[in-house]
């Protein structure tokens, strides 16, 4: 019986252009940026916080929930929950804990007696906003642990948003003043990271057979094209 070789998998470069797209939204990711979900478990309310999150220029999220499954994702994401890291937590204390090891100050999306204005927050430092279940907003948990509470002022007979909309209009609030600051005009990720998630972007498959073979990926040129 012959054994016959098998031939080396056809590698195709990125086109260029798109490599210049990810790398422009990589440009102007904000690592100290980000969102804690708390038992959001409607698919088209993740996904349009992950949706949201994408157009602000958050680089990752993170998510508990411990009363279901962490739902999937709907069609309103759009694809976007490929381009933002979702970290799940086994509950509310170790996400947040977490957090403040990293030098977020936390706020939670919960009406108090010392509830803020969500405008009169800075965020353009780093920042970590949670948003609770659909029905009952943060848990008593997270509103004890966060550093604030903030509010969206209500007018109306209503006295809450849908929590995609409310972490559209804050995280919106957040991107209008790191745009006036002009955080977004250089790089804010390290450069190791900047790399890896490029080329994870650019050549996800091959991205995957190197992590399951132990090797380090290849370097890549200027357009994108793979030098090795």
């Amino acid at each position: 019986m012959i054994a016959l070789r098998r031939s080396p998998p056809i590698i195709e470069n990125v086109i260029p252009r798109r490599y210049h797209r990810l790398k422009q939204v990589l440009d102007r990711r904000q690592p100290d940026l980000t969102v804690l979900t708390e038992d959001v478990h409607k698919p088209h309310n993740l996904s349009a916080i992950i949706r949201t999150c994408d157009a602000v220029g958050i680089f990752e999220v993170h998510s508990v929930n411990v009363t279901a499954e962490l739902p999937t994702f709907s069609q309103v994401s759009q694809g976007s929950e490929k381009w933002v890291f979702l970290n799940t937590h086994p509950d509310t204390k170790t996400a947040i804990n977490y957090l403040k090891q990293q030098n977020f100050k936390v706020y939670a999306a919960h009406f108090s007696s010392q509830s803020l204005d969500y405008r009169q927050i800075d965020y353009t430092q780093p920042s970590a906003i949670i948003f609770g279940a659909e029905k009952w907003g943060v848990t008593q948990e997270a509103a004890q642990l966060a550093d604030e509470h903030i509010i969206i002022p209500m007018l109306g007979m209503v006295q809450s948003l849908n929590v995609s909309v409310a972490a559209a209009v804050i995280l919106f609030e957040a991107q209008r003043q790191r745009l006036a600051a002009q955080l977004y005009d250089n790089v804010r990720l390290d450069s190791e990271t900047y790399h890896r998630v490029l080329f994870e972007w650019g050549y996800p498959e091959i991205a995957e057979i190197c992590r399951q073979k132990g090797k380090p990926y290849p370097t890549l040129g200027d357009d994108g094209q793979i030098k090795e």
